[in-house]
């Protein structure tokens, strides 16, 4: 029996909270790994850089095998309270997968933010060119995942 627990809403806004920070943490580790260039572009690791299935489920952005076991790993990390819990539901699934998808916009926002080579005001579309898409002053992919997560947390809550 817990100690102390959280509404739905406390939940809510707590995981939001434990989301940006996570992604800050993690922002400020991948400028460390990957300096100015972003998208692994001098990094030591294989890179598919044409495919159509590139276009449709990577933004068109190489796949690279830095990103591949990053984005497993966040994903492992995420769900490991379910493990560690010994709970799964549907619910808790779309709750998992609407924090992850959040944590990698604001992860990717940051990443700029906190990078000396860019800052909030490099954040344009002419100096980012892996990411190929934007509309209203950011990637597409910034606004598509983030009607995914929204969907995921409004089932979840």
């Amino acid at each position: 029996m817990p100690v102390f627990e959280l509404s739905h809403g406390g939940q809510f806004v707590a995981t939001l909270a434990a989301i940006v920070a996570a992604a800050y943490v993690f922002a400020r580790v991948e400028v460390e790994i990957e300096g100015d260039a972003g998208w692994a572009a001098n990094l030591p690791t294989w890179r598919i850089d044409e495919h159509p299935l590139l276009d449709i489920f990577w933004g068109g952005r190489a796949l690279t095998g830095y990103h591949a076991w990053m984005f497993s790993f966040i994903g492992v990390i995420f769900h490991f309270p379910l493990a560690f819990m010994g709970q799964w539901s549907l619910p808790l699934e779309a709750r998992a997968l609407g924090a992850v998808t959040l944590f990698w916009i604001v992860e990717d926002y940051l990443w700029f933010v906190v990078n000396p080579a860019f800052g909030r005001h490099r954040f344009k579309r002419e100096l980012i060119p892996w990411h190929k898409r934007w509309c209203a002053g950011a990637p597409v992919d910034y606004w598509m995942f983030g009607v995914v997560s929204a969907l995921l947390f409004w089932y979840a809550y």
